[in-house]
C-alpha cells in the first residue's frame, strides 16, 4: 500500500491511517525520489511512535549526504536506541559509485541477522568492497560534490522558473520539473526535444507524475545547456 503524499511530501498522518494488523514494513525514503521533498526528523519521530512495536521502520537515506537542513537527520540515532528501526545508505549518489551497486544499512542485531541468512554468498565483489572503503575516507571529494550540489541546484532552481515552469523545492541532487498539458509542451515532448540533443533526464510517470521529468544536477556545462535547451524547446511556440 502506497499512503497519499501532500505537495509531494510523505504524510505521516497518512502513513500512519494506512497501517494495518497485517503491516509488517514501513518504507520511508528521506528525502525522497524523485521529488528531492523531506520530512524533518521530529515527524520522522512521530511516524516511528505511531508504529506498533512489531512493524518495521526502514529509512532510505540515499541522499542524506546533500541534505543542509538543520531539522533533518538521516536515522542513525533512531536506529540505535530502538529495535524497530532500520536505515538504509548507498555508495551510488555522492560517491559515485552507482555502476558497483554498493550499499550499506544500519540496524539492531537481529535484523543483521536474518538479512544475512536470506542474502547471497558473494552478493558484494571485493573490488567494490575496496572501492566503498577508499570513498568512505575520501572526505574532500565528498565536500566538493555537495558544494557543487548546493550551487547548481539552486542556481537551476531558480533559472528553470524564470523559464515559467514549476520546480519542486529540492534538498538531494536532482529536482523535479513540472510541465504544463498544452500540446507542444508537454513533458513528453521536452523529453524528446532533450534526448535528441543529448541532454537525457528522467521520465517520472511510473510514479503517477506524467507531466514531470527529473533532472540531475550535473556538470555546470551540462547545467547550463539544458537551461538554454529548455528555453528554447518553450520558445518555440
Amino acid at each position: 500500500m502506497v499512503a497519499p503524499e501532500t505537495d509531494y511530501t510523505a504524510n505521516v498522518d497518512a502513513m500512519l491511517a494506512a497501517v494495518t494488523k497485517k503491516t509488517k514494513v514501513v518504507f520511508l525514503a528521506n528525502p525522497n525520489n524523485p521529488t528531492g521533498t523531506y520530512i524533518s526528523f521530529v515527524e520522522v519521530r512521530r511516524l516511528h511512535r505511531g508504529l506498533p512495536p512489531n512493524v518495521l521502520l526502514v529509512l532510505d537515506a540515499a541522499y542524506a549526504e546533500y541534505v543542509r537542513r538543520n531539522d533533518y537527520e538521516s536515522g542513525i540515532e533512531l536506529v540505535a536506541t530502538n529495535e524497530n528501526v532500520v536505515m538504509t545508505r548507498t555508495f551510488s549518489k555522492i560517491h559515485g559509485l552507482a555502476a558497483l551497486r554498493l550499499g550499506w544499512v544500519f540496524g539492531p542485531a537481529h535484523v543483521i541477522a536474518a538479512i544475512n541468512r536470506i542474502r547471497g554468498p558473494f552478493n558484494v565483489n571485493a573490488p567494490a568492497i575496496a572501492a566503498g572503503i577508499a570513498a568512505i575516507e575520501d572526505v574532500e571529494h565528498q565536500e566538493r560534490a555537495r558544494e557543487h550540489n548546493t550551487r547548481w541546484l539552486a542556481w537551476l532552481t531558480q533559472e528553470i522558473g524564470k523559464l515559467g515552469l514549476k520546480v519542486t523545492p529540492s534538498i538531494a541532487n536532482f529536482l523535479l520539473i513540472h510541465f504544463p498539458e498544452t500540446k507542444g509542451r508537454t513533458a513528453k515532448e521536452a523529453d524528446a526535444f532533450l534526448a535528441a540533443r543529448g541532454l537525457i533526464l528522467r521520465q517520472v510517470g511510473v510514479y503517477k507524475l506524467p507531466n514531470a521529468l527529473r533532472m540531475s544536477v550535473g556538470t555546470e556545462e551540462a547545467n547550463r545547456l539544458v537551461v538554454a535547451a529548455l528555453k528554447e524547446f518553450l520558445g518555440r511556440q
